[in-house]
């Protein structure tokens, strides 16, 4: 891994690349079947206060400011140009939008009911600080949900990093649930979110492998 400093500059520039060529809604978009199966299982209900941790345009905090105009919807990215998209795009007025990279001393312990992330935590330049920062702002009970399409099982995933010119850390799904549990936090499930196949469309790794899930919770 690179420094902290480089790897975050690394990661900043490559999503704000991505949000300058509208890859957003294509990431909104194929990341959706997942995104959704993970956010049905946060049962984001009112009075809840919520979190994605690298919203992208914050298609995630828009679906937990509909729930409730009680429900406090918080979205944070590293990129500039991710979240000058999500403010764009949310009218709600329980939604809010941070950029600064994760993890934030700022964000108070103890505050959130359910924490979400897609496809982010492989980038942290610290992984273990990461997760323990995530169970740090979580209430009691609360759930953290993050999925990722770089992992062990998933081959046709190995290359991304090369790809990208990013790097990333790479755990199994057993390393996964390990992680969560080794800063306290128990795993609740972890599964494989398959989106179900268009008419005439060839399976990939989508169907195949699929994208992980690891659910975990805040001993209460």
């Amino acid at each position: 891994m690179p420094s902290e400093e480089q790897q975050v500059e690394s990661v900043r520039d490559l999503f704000d690349a991505w949000a300058r060529k509208g890859r957003d809604e294509g990431m909104e978009e194929g990341h959706g079947f997942a995104a959704r199966e993970a956010f049905r299982r946060l049962g984001v209900a009112p009075g809840q206060h919520y979190l994605d941790v690298g919203c992208g345009n914050g298609y995630s905090v828009r679906w937990a400011a509909d729930v409730d105009p009680s429900v406090s919807a918080v979205g944070l990215d590293v990129s500039p140009e991710m979240i000058a998209k999500a403010r764009a795009k949310t009218p709600q007025p329980n939604a809010r939008f941070i950029h600064a990279p994760f993890p934030l001393p700022l964000l108070k312990a103890k505050t959130f009911h359910a924490i979400f992330s897609m496809e982010v935590f492989y980038y942290l330049p610290d992984l273990t600080w990461g997760i323990l920062s995530a169970a740090r702002l979580l209430v009691p009970g609360g759930l953290f949900a993050c999925v990722v399409d770089y992992y062990e099982e998933n081959a046709a995933s190995h290359g991304w990093p090369e790809d990208v010119g990013v790097a990333m850390h790479r755990l199994s799904e057993a390393g996964w649930r390990a992680a969560m549990e080794e800063v306290g936090l128990e795993v609740v499930e972890q599964a494989r979110l398959r989106p179900p196949l268009a008419e005439g469309e060839a399976p990939s790794w989508k169907q195949t492998e699929g994208s992980l899930l690891t659910l975990a919770r805040r001993p209460g």
